[in-house]
């Protein structure tokens, strides 16, 4: 399909009939509003092709080893237990074993199902922990240290993904892990500089390991994790170990040490919970993705609900009028998932009624086409969900990590995983090699107080024991005709939810192919604060039309984000990989 730019919608949906002639005037009168060719420089951009079977992560490396486990006879779930071992040795900012994530996978009978191993809080934590005396937070509590740290779930999740949905064993896909541990790897000049980290400096291990205390690694040096190779090893041996034996232990004494509160009970209560995965429909696309404790697929579900009714492709590609309609979508989503969504074991929450079509509709006419809806302002439909959850009001740079993976078959595994933080809590277990997550911050650690990421949280996600916080992870697999089309995700905090709608309708609505579409400018809106992000790469022609429908924008931020995602090309047969090129060390990988 070609890119369509700056034609006035053929038809209106029939809630904006009235408002017609006032869109049409407004187009024509405001050059502002028309749209513009993107940079040139992602529109020339060209997927990878493979014809057999593909993995896209952030790490080249990590790549190759869900490739190799592929090559080997292994499947999609194989692939992506190898890769996600592989990303904890070699992308320490967020690849791990001492976080959490979600596997979204898809079996090629039309199964699909979904993996939560995402972190939960200690049986000692108290909804008034990171507070002072007065009733405010405390600065980094959260964030940085042994106490921010939640139960890790990677190794749980991804136990029970080879073991249940695996064709090899655990122990053989997670040989190219160990290998590249033991052995070693060569850092980039990107990888390197990532090391210099200031909190890891905090903690005498993580400074030890990863910055040689103080005698930086340079580019094209060899990173060798003997620690955590050991730890691999002891994993792969036997995984419950970690939960329930030596290993629980040792990571729990590590932890308590630095003053955490993590215990060996906790380890021991720890499980991995699989859930069926939420889905939606827009426009012949079958939309699967992650059901909460993520509020990801909700509100992704729900924004494209409310998208439905618009002819965006009409509109042009990043256009001020599709970006405003777009924007306004993800400002009611967000806004819907700050009041109701969090750790569905703990709250019954209204997840059929926000994916609604009908409560879509009843969003879509309150959008104005010629103006931006203040958040202040904004008023939820009646009738359609019950009031918010109240309590008193006691008391998400980012690094996630996301891949995707394709087989011969046609089985499809979209991964999330988190520290949460860039290199988590920036604390190691001594002994043990690896960081440990800084997931706490996801709860609400006071209601109403903006998060890491600017994300207010509603009482459904306050802190509880044993409970899992609030996500925006948004692993996700699109079908087209109930045939795969499309693997996507991406990390961002906060943004993870925007990133992937975005990446989906420049392909969906706009034609791009999956690497353009990976690598077009973003943008993003989240309800509160009541501001536009945008990446670089819009004209200034755009952003005084953004500003004319009276947005605020914040342009301050470089980049967010990385998506690493999959295109099926309905044509061809062959597999089109999106490698984000806002890092330099990715890579989409296959045969």
């Amino acid at each position: 399909m070609a890119v369509n730019r700056g034609k006035i919608p053929a038809t209106m949906p029939s809630e904006f009939t009235a408002k017609g002639l006032l869109w049409t005037s407004l187009l024509a009168a405001s050059p502002l509003l028309k749209a513009e060719a993107p940079p040139a420089n992602y529109l020339s951009e060209q997927p990878a092709q493979t014809q057999h079977a593909m993995v896209v992560s952030i790490h080249h490396l990590a790549a190759d080893a869900g490739v190799e486990i592929l090559r080997q006879g292994g499947n999609a779930v194989d692939a992506a237990v190898a890769t996600g071992f592989a990303l904890a040795v070699v992308h320490p900012a967020a690849g791990n074993i001492g976080g959490g994530g979600f596997m979204l996978i898809r079996l090629h009978n039309g199964k699909s199902t979904f993996i939560d191993y995402r972190e939960k809080a200690p049986l000692a934590a108290t909804a008034n922990m990171y507070l002072d005396a007065k009733g405010n937070v405390i600065p980094d509590a959260s964030t940085i240290g042994y106490k921010a740290i939640g139960v890790p779930g990677s190794v749980a999740g991804m136990a029970y993904a080879e073991k249940k949905y695996g064709r090899l064993d655990l122990k053989r896909v997670m040989q190219p892990a160990l290998r590249l541990a033991r052995d070693g790897f060569v850092l980039s000049t990107e990888e390197a500089a990532e090391l210099h980290e200031q909190d890891l400096a905090r903690f005498p291990e993580s400074r030890r390991i990863f910055q040689r205390d103080g005698n930086y690694y340079q580019p094209g040096e060899f990173m060798r994790q003997p620690e955590l190779a050991r730890t691999l090893e002891r994993i792969a041996d036997n995984p419950d170990s970690f939960y329930h034996g030596d290993l629980a232990r040792d990571v729990a004494r590590a932890v308590r040490s630095g003053g955490g509160i993590l215990t060996e009970r906790d380890l021991a209560t720890y499980e991995v919970k699989e859930r069926e995965p939420v889905t939606g429909t827009y426009k012949g696309y079958t939309v699967i993705s992650a059901p909460p404790p993520s509020s990801g697929g909700v509100a992704l579900i729900e924004a494209l609900n409310i998208l439905e009714g618009y002819n965006l492709s009409r509109l042009g590609d990043r256009a001020p009028a599709e970006m405003h309609l777009i924007v306004e979508a993800y400002r009611r989503a967000y806004m819907d998932r700050a009041d109701y969504l969090g750790d569905p074991d703990f709250a019954s929450l209204p997840v059929d009624q926000l994916i609604d079509k009908k409560y879509a509709t009843a969003w879509r006419t309150g959008i104005e086409v010629d103006q931006a809806t203040p958040s202040s302002t904004l008023r939820r439909p009646a009738g359609f969900l019950p009031p918010p959850p109240k309590e008193e009001k006691t008391p998400d740079h980012v690094n996630t990590t996301h891949y995707s993976v394709v087989d011969a078959e046609g089985n499809a595994a979209s991964v999330t995983t988190t520290l949460n933080n860039s290199f988590g809590s920036a604390a190691t277990a001594e002994g043990l090699g690896f960081l440990l997550n800084d997931e706490m911050d996801d709860f609400a650690a006071k209601q109403g107080v903006p998060n890491l990421y600017g994300l207010i949280q509603g009482p459904a996600n306050a802190i509880a024991p044993g409970k899992r916080p609030l996500s925006s992870m948004t692993p996700t697999i699109v079908l087209k005709d109930g045939k795969l089309s499309m693997v996507l995700g991406s990390p961002g905090g906060g943004r993870i939810i925007t990133t992937v709608a975005n990446i989906f309708l420049s392909v969906a609505e706009e034609g791009l192919n999956i690497q353009q579409a990976v690598d077009a400018p973003r943008f993003h809106h989240q309800y509160l604060p009541d501001v536009l992000d945008l990446e670089p790469g819009f004209s200034a022609a755009t952003t005084a039309g953004l500003q004319a429908l009276g947005y605020s924008l914040d342009t301050t931020e470089q980049s967010w984000s990385d998506g690493e995602c999959i295109f099926v090309n309905p044509h061809t047969g062959f597999l089109e990989g999106g490698q984000d090129h806002r890092h330099t060390y990715g890579k989409a990988a296959g045969y």
